[in-house]
């Protein structure tokens, strides 16, 4: 009986990876920008998960990007340290004492977890920040905010020499300014834009939310570009989901071909979306 009940599983996996064959040849050399939320990183084991999709995605031909978060990591440390955050509307003002402690933990802290996740999973990632390469030239977002800033040019060389390497690029939300100063972006920010500088078949926003929820709270699968303003008016879209859906936008005017709001927290999320009929999430494209 445990015979017929292990060979039945190979069948019905040997099943699902036919019909993954259409999603396989779609994605084929496709580049894709992952944004992984420090809410969304989980614990090791999830992360030994994400890493070993990440890996998967390399070897059948995707070119995947990651670029990460870290809030929750960033106030843990400034809380060990007795510096007390300051926020306005929802961004971290950053001044130079608190900016040193938000590289060190992202360039640091985060960016090597997620690259040495990857790695062990027989990966080749690289850890970067926007400040590499010039990877990411930044302006002052607002003179409130501090060392916070907007991209105002990405320059994507680095990541196409990376993917002839098939390595895997970890980013660190961070860039550098004309004044030569170091700017604390918010990550969603800076995955549309690298997104938009590489023309990326998808952008995958790796939440700890389900995706963009109705009235009733059930998860609206697909979305597209001329609803979500009427969904902000009506109150649908609120809160943290607006900056979401706002980099979403961007990102489709600058010809990546859909953007997906998902809870990254749930196993084997990213190849759910890509590789079956269902996806996961929610889905924007133009229209």
């Amino acid at each position: 009986m445990k015979k017929t009940e292990i060979s039945q599983d190979w069948i019905a996996t040997a099943r699902t990876l036919s019909e993954a064959l259409p999603y396989l040849q779609r994605y084929d050399d496709a580049i894709v920008v992952i944004k992984l939320g420090g809410h969304a990183m989980g614990s090791d084991g999830g992360m030994d998960g994400f890493a070993r999709d990440l890996v998967l995605l390399r070897h059948v031909g995707v070119n995947p990007v990651v670029v990460h978060g870290g809030g929750p990591m960033i106030n843990e440390m400034l809380n060990k340290l007795g510096i007390k955050s300051e926020f306005i509307d929802g961004k971290r003002v950053t001044c130079e004492d608190t900016m040193e402690i938000v590289e060190m933990v992202l360039s640091g802290r985060v960016n090597k977890r997620i690259v040495q996740a990857i790695n062990k999973q027989g990966g080749k990632a690289v850890g970067l920040s926007g400040k590499d390469a010039s990877l990411l030239t930044c302006e002052p977002s607002n003179p409130s905010l501090g060392m916070v800033g907007e991209p105002s040019l990405v320059n994507p060389s680095i990541l196409h020499t990376l993917f002839r390497d098939d390595a895997i690029p970890v980013i660190a939300p961070l860039g550098s300014g004309s004044d030569g100063r170091t700017y604390n972006v918010n990550g969603d920010t800076v995955a549309g834009a690298i997104a938009g500088a590489l023309k990326a078949d998808r952008l995958l926003l790796l939440t700890d939310t389900s995706g963009v929820l109705d009235e009733n709270g059930e998860v609206i699968t697909d979305l597209f570009s001329t609803q979500i303003p009427k969904l902000v008016e009506s109150g649908v879209i609120s809160g943290g989901m607006i900056p979401k859906t706002e980099t979403a936008l961007k990102a489709l005017e600058e010809s990546v071909r859909a953007v997906v709001i998902m809870d990254g927290r749930a196993p084997n999320a990213v190849l759910l979306e890509l590789y079956t009929e269902h996806g996961a999430g929610t889905i924007i494209r133009i229209g």
